[in-house]
């Protein structure tokens, strides 16, 4: 009787813990569930994106092929998504690399003949400063090159075909 006691109160001290579970380590479902950047990150960057590096939704992953593990970064709202071609992002790039960023929109139900590729305004605000600039994707969500003017974690407003989603990407100072 003994030893099933103790089998019990292991099990219930295994539940217990597994129910403790940081909810920052559990995995997401999708774009809608993934969790912000740890208490500790938004404290010292302001950021609440958070890089991905698992395999890109499928509704993202036209044109890949194989493996889509890439760094990506979902929007608030899940409406859209940046695949980070090169990171980390920086404000200075001496490699000869650039900030290239593919914007991948999810997929709405319209009808071809009402659907028009709009220009994806990306207006981006440096976190804790006035400090605001606007790029533009010309015909809507693709690829992009974008660079920013500082270092630091910037806040993102996209607009594209009436639709709107937020996200914050941090560019480092240097990248050698």
């Amino acid at each position: 009787m003994v030893t099933w006691g103790r089998v019990l109160l292991g099990a219930v001290l295994l539940l217990a813990g597994c129910a403790a579970a940081d909810p920052a380590t559990t995995p997401a479902s999708g774009p809608a569930a993934t969790p912000a950047a740890p208490p500790s990150v938004r404290a010292t960057t302001g950021c609440a994106s958070r890089v991905e590096t698992g395999s890109l939704p499928d509704w993202a992953d036209e044109g890949f092929h194989g493996d889509t593990r890439m760094p990506h970064v979902f929007g608030a709202r899940g409406d859209i998504v940046a695949v980070l071609f090169t990171h980390p992002l920086a404000q200075v790039r001496t490699d000869g690399s650039t900030n290239k960023i593919l914007w991948v929109s999810r997929p709405v139900s319209t009808s071809p003949a009402t659907y028009s590729p709009a220009t994806l305004v990306i207006t981006a605000t440096l976190d804790g400063t006035d400090t605001r600039v606007t790029h533009e994707v010309a015909g809507g969500p693709g690829p992009s090159i974008i660079d920013m003017p500082s270092a630091g974690c910037w806040h993102l407003d996209l607009r594209w075909g009436g639709r709107t989603d937020t996200m914050d990407l941090v560019y480092a100072e240097r990248k050698p």
